[in-house]
């Protein structure tokens, strides 16, 4: 709860200096406050919307079946192994859920750590040993423990509220230096065209700043993973996540980013990549002292 309230001081912070901009370049007579509600309503009330609503919609795009009471011996080790690996990490046990990919891949949703979801995919339990799947769920549990669902969810507000201001903001800017001294109040085309342009070109940063923190949470929930389960299984999953050819992220593409793999790609793509390569990931583990 603390972190939200943080985030959502940031938030307004920023709206505060924002207004200030909007006010310096006169922008605020034409725009007045609605462009910052609608700002704070889009940028940051569709994030946290998200956030809200992931388990449910986890569950249904995704097929995710529910373990309420284990019915054979695997569902029964994998309960208590999410049950064991909470315990130690300080948080609720989360749903346990098991989906239909074909691809090895496992992730975590929910709004706060305590309130969440863990569910691995049919394709992880065919391609994994137990020791494999224990050191996934491990890394899972670890993005629950370290609130990483609701920081991306924090962040991507947070940018998502500065992207549509501040291309606003370029528009009015562009849009009155573009009109000069015909300049008679309110807003020409200019500034729909130049704001759409700015829009787009500062979502495209924005999106980078997302994935770089999504690829360093991977990092660190890799290390959880191997506190949880051992450096030595840790390292085994994701190697074995390596002898899979290409692999894929998830179906629903908001869940991409919560996943144990995806689909790195190469050149500018790794810019936008929610995962770091594989052969990383592994030489951080086998460098580090767990």
């Amino acid at each position: 709860m603390l972190r939200v309230l943080l985030f959502v001081a940031t938030n307004f912070a920023i709206l505060t200096v924002l207004w200030i901009v909007l006010s310096i370049t006169g922008l605020s007579a034409q725009t007045g406050p609605g462009l910052l509600i609608m700002a704070l309503v889009f940028g940051f009330g569709g994030s946290m919307i998200s956030l809200f609503m992931s388990k449910w919609l986890a569950k249904r795009s995704m097929g995710v079946q529910i373990i309420e009471q284990p019915q054979t011996p695997f569902e029964q080790w994998l309960f208590e192994v999410v049950r064991r690996q909470s315990e130690l990490s300080g948080i609720r046990m989360p749903e346990v859920g098991i989906f239909d990919q074909p691809d090895p891949n496992a992730f975590a949703t929910g709004w706060n750590r305590n309130d969440a979801l863990v569910a691995v995919s049919t394709g992880l339990l065919q391609h994994m040993n137990r020791d494999e799947v224990e050191a996934v769920v491990g890394h899972e549990i670890s993005h629950v423990a370290n609130g990483d669902m609701v920081t991306l969810a924090l962040i991507q507000g947070v940018l998502n509220t500065f992207v549509i201001v501040l291309a606003r903001v370029i528009g009015g800017i562009v849009d009155s230096a573009m009109r000069g001294n015909n300049d008679q109040g309110g807003v020409g085309i200019g500034y729909f065209v130049v704001s759409i342009i700015a829009e787009i070109v500062l979502g495209f940063l924005a999106s980078i700043i997302v994935m770089w923190f999504s690829r360093y949470r991977e990092f660190r929930a890799d290390a959880g993973g191997a506190k949880l389960a051992g450096r030595e299984q840790m390292i085994a999953a994701l190697r074995a996540l390596q002898r899979v050819h290409e692999p894929q992220d998830l179906p629903a593409g908001e869940f991409a980013a919560f996943g144990i793999s995806g689909n790195i790609g190469d050149g500018l793509k790794k810019l936008f990549a929610s995962h770091p390569p594989l052969e990383e990931r592994i030489a951080a583990l086998e460098a580090a002292r767990v």
